[in-house]
């Protein structure tokens, strides 16, 4: 069934959100409304996607609508638009992908602490149907109101809200580290003298191949590096140069400073 959408900032997290539902028909074209105060915005959404776009808050809008979508940045005025959502006398659901900013901070700004609210952390990869978002609700929204919508541009897992942080620093921030990894990768291929185009297709299919070995088969990484490392072959020899860098701390301070920076700003705003 599909869900009228108000979506208060035209961003690209908002756009792509936009996009995914509406190539699975959890929306559609004649019943979503963003708002955005940029005009080259708005004329853009409305030109690409056939939306109806305004540039200031708009009342009807968001009384015909099923689903607030509320994606305007940690430092833009997310507690005024808040309070206008309150002002309005609509009990719509929110969904916030406000990065920081908590359950509690946004039912203070509606005036309302049984306002139903539903705080998301999106996936980057809506357009494949891979990742995952971390979802956390309160007690006055309902999955069930929220979970099509939610689906239709990636995977799901409901967690606590305490875990929002952490969920934000590893897992929606898991593009980068892959993107790094894969760049250096590729680039090591340049070095040993391969060309850009050789090193980009075989990383990209041995990335695709090790994840899907991961999943069909079950077993720890460790098992499958047995495999691929032989007693005083290539392999293990590469395994001793990675064992010997900083590779792996790389990686766990990288998602450690994520998770930081994420905290932080809920405390910024």
């Amino acid at each position: 069934m599909t869900k009228s959408l108000y979506a208060i900032g035209g961003g690209q997290m908002v756009e792509a959100i936009i996009r995914a539902s509406l190539k699975n028909q959890a929306t559609s074209p004649e019943t979503t409304h963003v708002v955005d105060i940029s005009p080259d915005r708005v004329r853009y959404l409305a030109d690409t996607y056939h939306i109806s776009t305004s540039r200031e808050f708009q009342t009807q809008a968001l009384k015909d609508s099923d689903l607030i979508l509320l994606g305007v940045r940690p430092q833009d005025d997310w507690a005024g638009i808040s309070k206008q959502i309150g002002a309005s006398g609509q009990k719509k659901t929110i969904i916030s992908i406000v990065a920081g900013v908590t359950i509690e901070q946004l039912t203070d700004a509606i005036g309302d602490e049984d306002y139903p609210v539903v705080r998301i952390i999106p996936n980057t990869l809506t357009d494949t149907g891979f990742g995952v978002s971390g979802v956390a609700l309160n007690a006055s929204a309902r999955q069930e109101d929220v979970d099509e919508f939610l689906k239709s541009f990636g995977k799901v897992d409901y967690i606590p809200e305490k875990q929002i942080d952490i969920y934000t620093g590893y897992a929606i921030a898991g593009p980068n580290y892959i993107y790094n990894f894969y760049l250096a990768l590729t680039n090591a291929g340049v070095l040993g003298g391969l060309s850009r185009k050789q090193a980009n297709e075989i990383a990209l299919e041995n990335l695709q191949g090790a994840a899907k070995m991961l999943e069909i088969t079950g077993k720890h990484p460790y098992e499958l590096l047995d495999i691929n490392n032989s007693a005083g072959g290539v392999g293990i020899a590469a395994q001793h140069e990675l064992d010997a860098s900083d590779f792996a701390a790389g990686v766990q301070n990288a998602v450690l400073a994520a998770i930081k920076r994420t905290t932080e700003l809920g405390k910024e705003s």
